[in-house]
């Protein structure tokens, strides 16, 4: 975290934005495509942009997508610093890329998925003022659904109980040097996670549950792409 002219603590922000077009059937970045007259990231800087808490945001990816990410931060005209940064193979890889780059000041980090390009700004400062108090942090909402294990052979092992149950999103956001030391160590044990709160659990460290929005979905599918075109085409509109 670092300070404002007006004494306010505000974070950091790493969008980690290297998605990957498989599953939404694109050749390329998803978060390249349209969705309501603007590429996916566009929006989901949009956000970090309006939020205060937020004082820097470097956006994590891979080369081939830098002149193209180039330009939507270039449109976006953004008053703060956004910068872009290299990532790595995998997106544990790009967060630790992202980690090393943050600026010396740097005490508190939030991590976003890109393509959750409904994220809002109440959402990112709320996540924000828990790292500034000093807490680890993930945005996610309990789930609705009854949950299923299922077996290699498609045979029902066990029903979880649903009440304990909260599907994680991001953002996510963590004391800067407790995260960087977690990456250390999982780069170390060879420990590999699908996101950043799993490397705390296994280091025991506590993590917060904030409630998000049922709106902070991410973009995987083209069904999704709807939903998101929903939503956005009244905010273009405005």
């Amino acid at each position: 975290m670092s300070g404002d002219a007006k004494g306010r603590l505000s974070v950091h922000l790493l969008i980690a934005a290297a998605g990957s077009g498989r599953r939404m059937g694109a050749s390329g970045n998803k978060l390249l495509l349209e969705v309501a007259g603007r590429p996916v990231l566009a929006w989901t800087l949009e956000a970090a942009l309006r939020c205060d808490a937020i004082s820097w945001v470097g956006i994590v990816g891979q080369p081939m997508d830098a002149p193209a990410i180039a330009a939507l931060v270039t449109a976006a005209a953004p008053r703060k610093p956004v910068h872009w940064i290299v990532g790595g193979e995998t997106r544990q890889d790009s967060v630790s890329c992202g980690l090393a780059a943050l600026p010396p000041d740097a005490s508190g980090v939030l991590i976003h998925d890109g393509a959750r390009c409904l994220v809002e700004p109440e959402l990112l400062a709320r996540c924000a003022a828990a790292v500034q108090a000093g807490h680890a942090v993930i945005a996610a909402t309990p789930v609705t659904d009854t949950i299923k294990q299922v077996a290699d052979d498609g045979t029902i092992l066990a029903t979880p109980e649903r009440s304990t149950l909260w599907a994680a999103q991001t953002p996510q956001g963590f004391p800067v040097q407790q995260l960087r030391d977690a990456h250390a160590r999982a780069g170390r044990e060879g420990w590999q996670v699908t996101d950043d709160a799993a490397l705390f659990e296994r280091l025991g460290l506590a993590v917060q549950v904030l409630e998000a929005p049922a709106s902070n979905i991410k973009l995987t599918t083209p069904f999704d792409l709807t939903i998101a075109a929903a939503v956005l085409s009244p905010r273009a509109a405005g």
